[in-house]
């Protein structure tokens, strides 16, 4: 399948060896906002074609699918951009700014007869049921719990800290403690309480969010911008607790009993990088004619985005955008 790229930011770096390592995949086009950079990313990367502007690939008949990896401000406007020149979108999180844009994305897809889906990569990895097994095997009993953090020293980047780019640390990593809390303890929330510092240019800079499960179940997550955490994902059970190695990518899921002495220790599968999971997918939904991934439907995306825009309603936290 023929893959076109809008954006040639840092992501691309990864995206690109992903796409080269898999058999059915191929490089194809890529696009920049200049002529000028997108051929130096073409040479760069080894795509056949370059575009100075983004519609110019979407109205590229060869491309099959485009890949949208720019600010998260963005995406709400190409997904649509895209949507109107018949082209399936896998596009990078968070999916829009705010659920409304999410639903509307949504509504057009589903008219204009277009496959999208979020690369929200954790959800579509083996990892995902990997974790969900062990839990459900019931080896550390009643969960009652679970935290994960993920923090990086990222504050440098203006898409990280600029309002009108959506940044903060919510939408960037944020969206992946939040998805990690729903895809192993679901989406039956009773209330959600947190606490956040804002930056200089006034998005979160960091931030702890509580999840109060309708059930008695709590989900505890840290997010940040400044610097290196561990990255561990822990769920606390009656009989032990299991460790998830890096909740952004999932190495390794070890089961600790309650005396702390390891129990299990489970391997994820070898990965090219981990991203060949949302591509593989996405390109059977295409080849099969499904209008949405199996992995990341767009109701779950339109559900992560609605729960994003209350915890930043709480923070009082507006895009220039939205107002």
């Amino acid at each position: 399948m023929k893959i076109g790229i809008l954006g040639t930011g840092g992501i691309v770096k990864t995206i690109v060896p992903t796409l080269k390592g898999m058999e059915n995949a191929q490089c194809h086009a890529i696009a920049s906002r200049t002529e000028e950079r997108a051929r130096e990313a073409a040479e760069e990367y080894g795509f056949a074609k370059a575009y100075g502007s983004y519609e110019e690939l979407a109205a590229d008949p060869e491309v099959e699918l485009v890949y949208i990896a720019t600010p998260h401000s963005c995406h709400y406007e190409e997904m649509k951009m895209c949507i109107r020149h018949g082209k399936p979108v896998l596009c990078e999180k968070a999916f829009t700014m705010n659920a409304a844009q999410a639903r509307e994305v949504k509504e057009l897809a589903q008219k204009a007869g277009v496959f999208v889906a979020e690369a929200i990569w954790t959800r579509y990895m083996p990892s995902r049921k990997l974790i969900q097994d062990i839990l459900d095997s019931g080896i550390i009993g009643r969960v009652s719990m679970l935290t994960a953090n993920l923090s990086y020293p990222i504050s440098g980047k203006p898409r990280i800290v600029l309002p009108e780019l959506a940044g903060g640390a919510l939408l960037d990593v944020g969206v992946y403690g939040l998805n990690f809390a729903v895809m192993h303890f679901g989406e039956e929330i009773e209330r959600i309480e947190s606490s956040v510092r804002f930056t200089d240019t006034g998005v979160d800079g960091m931030e702890s969010i509580t999840l109060m499960y309708k059930d008695g179940r709590v989900a505890v997550l840290t997010h940040g911008i400044y610097g290196r955490s561990d990255r561990k994902g822990i769920f606390y059970g009656e009989k032990g607790y299991i460790v998830v190695e890096n909740i952004n990518n999932p190495q390794s899921i070890s089961v600790y009993g309650t005396d702390d002495r390891l129990v299990q220790r489970t391997e994820v599968p070898e990965q090219i990088t981990g991203y060949e999971y949302e591509f593989l997918e996405c390109m059977e939904c295409i080849g099969n004619g499904r209008l949405q991934s199996h992995s990341m439907p767009l109701e779950d995306s339109i559900s992560m985005m609605g729960l994003m825009d209350s915890i930043r309603r709480d923070w009082g936290l507006v895009y220039p955008q939205e107002r």
